[in-house]
């Protein structure tokens, strides 16, 4: 398929200077509502048509939905309730995720987080390192001092340096897609400037809170990653995407950047290098298939966040029409050490041909839950009964989310693997974001099936009917669930076979294979399911 022709870029690169979703957000909080006079106002101030300043409105939740309170529904706290879905008041409304799965149930009461039965402010997240060397915990459990690599790369070093050592490491995105890193960088540097390096920090995936971890306890080491990354290809501007739930990660990215100026670490000409490099944050409306790239651009640019059909990829045409390298949080956060102790170092930790190392978030059905980097190719066993200690207060484990809701679960007979991608592609599941959540005995398989069905039909994007479509017919099986229905059985298998080869996307085809393999871990085929 040939690419768009290239001279349409400067039709979206006005609007990269637009806050549209800020301003309707504003909007929203002054009124209870976005009211035609908002959306007008809005259209004339961005210079964009009404129609894509009302579809904007009418797509993410901060918008629709303004409300004080945010009560997490995301798995882990679904699973913290005993299988009962959030049930938010008038002044509330359930989301998916509010990184405290370590200390579920959360609430959000405007900036202030709360977790547990007794909601109390959250306590800190729990952290450590068990691979053989910290590298995404480098600075918070190890020696590694914030700007080093960055300050010894400008005075000693050339940029071209920085993407070999990223080559040798044999980096991938630690986002779901597992990209190599190197070949992304490679291609934006085939087209020309200006370029942007936008980190991912809007970690959607119910179960995982590591990108919150690293933005709010080591934002410096992602910033410092965002440069690295920046220098290599020859990008000088950089955009942290912070997800509107997690607004203390948000400030203490603001923090840090204006620290990073005021020590010349940011800005033009660092240190007399001729390099110029500078990053702001902004913040998501409320939307979890956002965090696919192509959503993720849209979104930033004000408009709905739905998934665009490839190519042209963002390598080439990303944000405001130019060629954008997007990484993940955490993959950002590893190039730093990758740099300093060379990339051969890093290919020695996990497997050939997977390497380095990840990190992967307990929810607090743990006896010890938390955030741990380990190695790929650590047994899963290990990490659920030694590292995470078991389920606590007895409780039996029926299964494993992995990956988030489009990961995917396994049984408690099926750990002795490794945490590595094609060990879980052969039992059906992806690694995902690398949160694992345990699913004791006290939930019940059908209430499970439904929250899964509710978050899809939820945050589909709507832009390909396969999803659009199928997610709600799934969520309409699910009710049905404790009903003898004689086509269930064929109804179930064609919808997700349908979603599976038709969805524009990997949140259709996730969808598909998670619900495949609840089905499989819980024996609901063998009632005629599938």
């Amino acid at each position: 398929m040939a690419s768009r022709p290239r001279d349409w870029t400067a039709v979206r690169a006005h609007r990269v200077t637009a806050s549209v979703t800020g301003w309707l957000r504003d909007a929203a909080d002054a009124h209870g509502e976005i009211r035609r006079g908002d959306i007008d106002a809005v259209a004339t101030a961005a210079h964009l048509p009404l129609a894509t300043v009302a579809g904007s409105a009418s797509f993410y939740a901060d918008l629709t939905e303004p409300r004080p309170i945010s009560v997490c529904d995301g798995t882990g706290c679904f699973v913290a309730r005993g299988g009962r879905p959030a049930e938010p008041g008038a002044d509330e409304r359930s989301v998916y995720c509010l990184g405290s799965c370590y200390a579920a149930p959360a609430e959000l009461h405007g900036d202030t987080l709360l977790s547990g039965p007794q909601r109390t402010p959250a306590p800190p997240i729990p952290y450590t390192c068990r691979a053989a060397e910290p590298v995404v915990l480098a600075g918070l459990v190890g020696d590694a001092q914030p700007w080093q690599v960055w300050t010894e790369v400008l005075e000693t070093r050339r940029p071209h340096e920085i993407w070999h050592e990223v080559v040798r490491s044999g980096l991938r995105g630690r986002g779901g897609a597992e990209y190599v890193v190197s070949a992304k960088w490679r291609a934006a540097v085939r087209n020309p400037g200006p370029r942007y390096v936008i980190a991912n920090g809007d970690e959607g995936d119910p179960g995982s809170y590591c990108d919150r971890l690293l933005m709010e306890y080591d934002p410096h080491r992602v910033l410092e990653g965002m440069a690295l990354c920046g220098a290599a290809v020859g990008a000088d501007r950089g955009i942290v995407l912070v997800r509107s739930e997690y607004p203390a990660a948000a400030r203490t990215m603001r923090a840090a950047i204006d620290q990073a100026r005021a020590s010349g670490q940011l800005g033009r000409d660092i240190h007399g290098s001729g390099l110029d490099f500078d990053v702001t944050v902004k913040i998501g409306a409320g939307a979890y298939v956002a965090g696919e790239e192509t959503a993720l651009l849209r979104s930033l640019e004000g408009l709905r966040g739905t998934v665009q059909t490839r190519p042209p990829y963002p390598t080439e045409c990303g944000y405001g029409g130019r060629p954008t390298v997007l990484q993940n949080v955490e993959t950002l956060a590893a190039v730093p050490w990758i740099v300093r102790n060379c990339g051969e170092s890093y290919a020695k930790l996990g497997r050939p041909e997977e390497t380095g190392t990840k990190l992967v978030c307990l929810n607090s059905e743990f006896t010890r839950p938390g955030v741990y980097e380990v190695e790929f190719g650590a047994s899963l066993r290990w990490i659920v009964e030694d590292l995470g200690g078991g389920l606590r207060d007895g409780h039996r484990l029926r299964a494993l989310q992995v990956g988030g809701p489009l990961g995917g679960f396994l049984a408690p007979d099926e750990l002795d693997i490794g945490l590595a991608t094609a060990d879980l592609a052969e039992r059906g599941v992806s690694l995902g974001h690398g949160s694992l959540v345990a699913v004791p005995d006290t939930v019940g398989a059908v209430d499970l099936l439904r929250q899964l069905w509710t978050f899809a039909a939820r945050e589909s994007c709507g832009a390909c009917a396969p999803c659009r479509v199928g997610t709600r017919r799934g969520q309409e099986l699910a009710e049905r669930m404790d009903a003898a229905a004689p086509d269930a059985d064929a109804t179930m298998r064609r919808l997700l076979d349908i979603m599976r080869t038709g969805s524009m996307c990997a949140f259709g085809t996730g969808v598909a294979a998670a619900v495949r393999s609840l089905l499989r871990v819980y024996g609901i085929h063998d009632r005629g399911w599938l």
